[in-house]
Protein backbone atom coordinates (compact mmCIF):
# COMPACT_ATOMS: atom_id res chain seq x y z
CA UNK A 1 0.00 0.00 0.00
CA UNK A 2 2.58 2.61 1.13
CA UNK A 3 6.18 2.32 0.89
CA UNK A 4 7.21 3.55 4.38
CA UNK A 5 10.96 3.23 4.79
CA UNK A 6 12.76 4.22 7.82
CA UNK A 7 14.37 7.43 6.19
CA UNK A 8 11.07 8.65 5.75
CA UNK A 9 9.10 7.74 9.26
CA UNK A 10 11.76 10.06 10.50
CA UNK A 11 11.45 12.29 8.00
CA UNK A 12 7.74 12.35 9.06
CA UNK A 13 8.99 12.71 12.74
CA UNK A 14 10.99 15.39 12.51
CA UNK A 15 7.88 17.53 10.16
CA UNK A 16 6.04 16.46 13.51
CA UNK A 17 8.13 17.82 15.74
CA UNK A 18 8.64 21.01 14.18
CA UNK A 19 4.76 21.79 12.87
CA UNK A 20 2.99 20.32 16.68
CA UNK A 21 6.25 21.54 19.23
CA UNK A 22 7.57 19.30 21.71
CA UNK A 23 4.58 19.98 24.06
CA UNK A 24 1.73 18.59 22.36
CA UNK A 25 3.59 15.86 20.11
CA UNK A 26 2.75 12.96 22.57
CA UNK A 27 -0.61 13.72 23.13
CA UNK A 28 -1.24 13.53 19.13
CA UNK A 29 0.87 10.56 18.33
CA UNK A 30 -1.18 8.55 21.03
CA UNK A 31 -4.12 10.22 19.07
CA UNK A 32 -2.65 8.76 16.00
CA UNK A 33 -1.81 5.26 17.73
CA UNK A 34 -5.27 4.75 18.24
CA UNK A 35 -6.76 6.28 15.01
CA UNK A 36 -4.81 3.67 13.18
CA UNK A 37 -5.71 0.85 15.90
CA UNK A 38 -9.12 1.21 15.18
CA UNK A 39 -8.53 1.66 11.46
CA UNK A 40 -7.03 -2.05 11.86
CA UNK A 41 -9.76 -3.71 13.65
CA UNK A 42 -12.29 -2.25 11.48
CA UNK A 43 -9.94 -3.81 8.20
CA UNK A 44 -10.01 -6.75 10.02
CA UNK A 45 -13.76 -7.11 10.86
CA UNK A 46 -14.57 -6.14 7.29
CA UNK A 47 -12.06 -9.08 6.59
CA UNK A 48 -13.76 -11.31 8.65
CA UNK A 49 -17.23 -10.49 7.48
CA UNK A 50 -16.58 -11.08 3.95
CA UNK A 51 -14.57 -14.41 4.92
CA UNK A 52 -18.01 -15.41 7.03
CA UNK A 53 -20.74 -14.77 3.97
CA UNK A 54 -18.03 -16.55 1.69
CA UNK A 55 -18.27 -19.41 3.63
CA UNK A 56 -21.74 -19.21 4.00
CA UNK A 57 -22.79 -19.28 0.03
CA UNK A 58 -20.37 -22.29 0.00
CA UNK A 59 -22.82 -23.91 2.72
CA UNK A 60 -25.65 -23.16 0.96
CA UNK A 61 -24.05 -24.76 -2.33
CA UNK A 62 -23.08 -27.40 -0.30
CA UNK A 63 -26.71 -27.54 1.26
CA UNK A 64 -28.17 -27.56 -2.19
CA UNK A 65 -26.17 -30.44 -3.45
CA UNK A 66 -27.01 -32.52 -0.29
CA UNK A 67 -30.90 -31.94 -1.32
CA UNK A 68 -30.81 -32.22 -4.83
CA UNK A 69 -28.89 -35.79 -4.08
CA UNK A 70 -31.18 -36.58 -1.41
CA UNK A 71 -34.24 -35.69 -3.90
CA UNK A 72 -32.39 -38.05 -6.65
CA UNK A 73 -31.99 -41.24 -4.13
CA UNK A 74 -35.65 -40.60 -2.96
CA UNK A 75 -37.06 -40.66 -6.50
CA UNK A 76 -34.63 -43.79 -7.02
CA UNK A 77 -36.36 -45.52 -4.32
CA UNK A 78 -39.81 -44.73 -5.32
CA UNK A 79 -39.63 -45.69 -8.56
CA UNK A 80 -37.89 -49.03 -7.83
CA UNK A 81 -40.77 -49.42 -4.96
CA UNK A 82 -43.58 -48.75 -8.16
CA UNK A 83 -41.29 -51.40 -10.30
CA UNK A 84 -41.69 -53.87 -7.30
CA UNK A 85 -45.29 -53.51 -7.36
CA UNK A 86 -45.94 -53.72 -10.56
CA UNK A 87 -44.27 -57.10 -11.01
CA UNK A 88 -45.84 -58.68 -7.73
CA UNK A 89 -49.00 -57.99 -9.34
CA UNK A 90 -48.84 -59.02 -12.41
CA UNK A 91 -47.31 -62.18 -10.69
CA UNK A 92 -51.23 -62.07 -9.01
CA UNK A 93 -50.04 -62.80 -5.40
CA UNK A 94 -51.09 -60.35 -2.51
CA UNK A 95 -48.91 -59.47 0.00
CA UNK A 96 -51.29 -60.89 2.60
CA UNK A 97 -49.74 -64.37 0.98
CA UNK A 98 -46.55 -63.41 2.29
CA UNK A 99 -46.88 -62.01 5.02
CA UNK A 100 -46.20 -64.36 8.18
CA UNK A 101 -49.32 -65.69 10.26
CA UNK A 102 -49.99 -63.48 13.14
CA UNK A 103 -48.79 -64.68 16.00
CA UNK A 104 -50.91 -64.56 19.24
CA UNK A 105 -49.69 -62.15 21.77
CA UNK A 106 -51.22 -63.36 25.46
CA UNK A 107 -53.47 -60.38 26.92
CA UNK A 108 -51.64 -57.93 29.62
CA UNK A 109 -52.46 -59.69 33.39
CA UNK A 110 -51.75 -57.57 36.06
CA UNK A 111 -49.23 -58.98 38.35
CA UNK A 112 -52.01 -58.05 41.50
CA UNK A 113 -49.21 -57.28 43.68
CA UNK A 114 -49.94 -55.29 46.89
CA UNK A 115 -49.63 -51.86 46.41
CA UNK A 116 -49.69 -51.48 49.83
CA UNK A 117 -46.47 -53.38 50.92
CA UNK A 118 -43.63 -51.15 50.39
CA UNK A 119 -41.06 -53.84 49.03
CA UNK A 120 -36.92 -52.43 48.70
CA UNK A 121 -34.73 -53.16 46.23
CA UNK A 122 -32.78 -55.77 47.82
CA UNK A 123 -33.94 -59.38 47.23
CA UNK A 124 -35.51 -61.36 49.89
CA UNK A 125 -32.58 -64.42 49.45
CA UNK A 126 -30.07 -61.97 50.20
CA UNK A 127 -31.83 -60.89 52.95
CA UNK A 128 -32.34 -64.45 53.92
CA UNK A 129 -28.96 -65.19 53.55
CA UNK A 130 -27.76 -62.75 55.62
CA UNK A 131 -30.06 -62.68 58.79
CA UNK A 132 -31.83 -59.43 57.98
CA UNK A 133 -35.39 -58.57 59.69
CA UNK A 134 -38.02 -58.54 56.77
CA UNK A 135 -41.09 -58.73 59.12
CA UNK A 136 -41.95 -55.83 61.43
CA UNK A 137 -42.67 -57.21 65.27
CA UNK A 138 -44.98 -55.22 67.60
CA UNK A 139 -43.24 -54.14 71.26
CA UNK A 140 -45.11 -57.68 72.90
CA UNK A 141 -44.13 -60.14 69.97
CA UNK A 142 -40.60 -58.87 70.52
CA UNK A 143 -40.47 -58.97 74.32
CA UNK A 144 -42.24 -62.53 73.86
CA UNK A 145 -39.64 -63.90 71.13
CA UNK A 146 -37.15 -62.95 73.96
CA UNK A 147 -38.54 -63.68 77.24
CA UNK A 148 -36.57 -66.57 78.65
CA UNK A 149 -38.22 -69.74 78.73
CA UNK A 150 -39.10 -71.25 82.19
CA UNK A 151 -37.60 -74.84 82.47
CA UNK A 152 -39.81 -77.51 85.05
Amino acid sequence: MFDLGIEKLALIGVVALIVIGPEKLPRVARTVGTLLGKAQRYVSDVKAEVNRSMELDELRKMKTTVEDAARDVEHSIHTGASDFEKQFSESGETLSALAEPEVSVPEYRHPRKNWRLKQGATPQWYKARNGVRTKALSGAARVARFRPHKIN
